[in-house]
């Protein structure tokens, strides 16, 4: 893909992606960043196969593709762009600094940046859950989360149980219950809990 394809826009937000290494939606890149991804802006880099967004309720939850994290990685080489700004300017000097180290230290980017899973936590819950504040099970969650080894998982939400809008709570009918949900659940203050609910995850 030709450098100038992309505008600056475009590059910083598949950055950002790279940066978070997770699913962000555009109230968070607002928050991070100062810009959101969409418009046109958000449909080329769909079309380019750079990212994907998937539309949840009535939000974008956008997301780096592979080939994204390989036009990052072209990122580290590339020459400051047009126009970029004092701040772009930096930011790819900063880069081309990132890329000496990386290949003195024989380090990637992959290594270097690694998601928060309690991001990740509350990302898998917008996405399976119908609207804030609804009860999901927590097999579906380690179902969606299913790269995540159980012991994280488990730290990652008994960390997040100590907010007050995040709910851990038993299944009330437990006849209701299967072999997987009582294998899914985590036990906080000695009871099994089997479905999270987020009170302000949009």
């Amino acid at each position: 893909m030709p450098e100038e394809r992309l505008t600056m826009r475009e590059r910083a937000a598949l950055l950002v992606l790279m940066a978070e290494a997770r699913e962000l939606t555009n109230a968070e890149l607002r928050e991070l960043a100062g810009f959101t991804l969409d418009g046109d802006c958000r449909r080329r880099l769909n079309d380019f196969g750079l990212v994907i967004s998937t539309k949840v309720g009535r939000a974008y939850v956008h997301d780096l593709t592979d080939e994204g994290a390989v036009r990052c990685q072209a990122e580290l080489s590339a020459p400051r762009p047009p126009r970029a700004g004092y701040a772009g300017g930096a930011l790819y000097v900063l880069l081309a600094g990132l890329r000496r180290h990386l290949e003195v230290t024989g380090g990637t980017l992959g290594g270097l940046f690694t998601p928060d899973l309690g991001h990740r936590v509350e990302t898998a819950y917008r996405v399976l859950a119908p609207r804030p504040g609804d009860s999901v099970p927590l097999r579906a969650l380690r179902e969606h989360l299913d790269d995540v080894p159980t012991d994280r998982l488990d730290r990652a939400l008994t960390a997040l149980a100590d907010r007050p809008d995040v709910h851990l709570r038993a299944e009330a009918d437990q006849k209701s219950l299967t072999e997987q949900d009582r294998q899914a659940a985590l036990v906080l203050g000695g009871s099994p809990r089997h479905t999270l609910a987020i009170e302000a995850a949009w």
